[in-house]
Formats: C-alpha cells, structure tokens, sequence
C-alpha cells in the first residue's frame, strides 16, 4: 500500500466513524416511556403541579433559541398542550425540578389548560392511559411569533417545519375509573 493510499484510507475511516450528535432530552423525575410521578399532576388529579427537571444536549450549533412544550398526544382530535415555554437562549441546557421563573427572558404561552405556567398531567377519569411528549426544538432564531392556546398539533406541525432539530420522550399517566 502507498503512502498516499494508506492516508487516504485513514481519512475515510476517520469520516465513516465520526458520528453525528443527535439531541437528546432527558430528566431526572421522569423515565422515558414510564409513569410520570403524581407529585407532577395537576391539583385536581391528585398532585401538586411541580414541574419535572429537564436536560437537553447535541444542539445544532446554529440554534439561537429553544421552545420546550409538553403535549397529551391521546387527547383526539387535536392533542392537548399543558406546558409551552419559548425563548429559551441557546446556552440554556435545563430546567430545574419546580422551576417557577424561566431563564434570560424565556416565558411561557398559555397552553390548552388555560395556564401561561407548566400544567400537570390531568386525564379525565375513565379515560384510560394518557402519553404526554416532551419536545425541546432547537430554533434558528431567538424568537418566534406562537399563538397563545394554539391548538397543539398546528404547534407541533409549525415547530416541525422551523426547527433545526428536537429530541423528545415520553411519559404516561393513567386516569382514575369512572365513578357512579
């Protein structure tokens, strides 16, 4: 093998073993794909609305801003948003377990629950298994014009087409019976 070769075959190895870096969001009070803890729903469904501890990491580098939301996917037709924060600046990496004031400016929107704060999980009763989704989107602007109360999947549909990525998880909460 020449010389020339042999460092070109080191380049190419190089290239196919560089991985990217995929966003991720994570928490310390939630497991992906399990129970949210009650102490997270909302008081009238038994719990005292503390918002969960999150951590995202593997924003593209041109992310200026991040909206965090969480949506109930179960509720049809529209899914429903309990929690919509934007502005988030791009050098903010979590939030706190019980967060009750938003970093550098960030606030949040009134979601479908009424709240311009974080609004636990609340399924009606009999209504079975509820999955809320976490997002965090990285955005390529510090701001952007959301409508307050906005139906979530034309949020959704609307953060889908102007992020530059997201990573989400999922937790669920299972409503209480019906009772007579």
């Amino acid at each position: 093998m020449t010389r020339a070769s042999a460092s070109a075959s080191i380049v190419l190895a190089l290239l196919g073993s560089s991985s990217v870096v995929a966003m991720t969001l994570t928490s310390a009070d939630i497991t992906a794909g399990g129970a949210i803890p009650a102490v997270h729903n909302y008081p009238r469904c038994g719990g005292r609305n503390t918002s969960p501890q999150l951590a995202w990491s593997g924003a593209p580098a041109a992310t200026k801003s991040f909206v965090l939301t969480m949506i109930d996917i179960d509720v049809k037709p529209s899914q429903w948003s309990h929690w919509i924060v934007m502005g988030l600046p791009a050098a903010v990496t979590s939030l706190a377990q019980g967060a009750t004031s938003l970093p550098g400016g960030a606030q949040a929107l009134v979601s479908n629950f009424g709240d311009a704060a974080y609004a636990g999980p609340c399924p009606p009763n009999g209504s079975g298994v509820h999955h809320y989704q976490f997002t965090i989107w990285a955005l390529p602007t510090a701001t952007l014009a959301l409508v307050p109360d906005q139906k979530a999947t034309d949020l959704s549909a609307r953060l889908s087409s102007q992020a530059l990525d997201h990573a989400s998880f999922t937790g669920w909460v299972q409503a209480p019976a019906t009772t007579r």
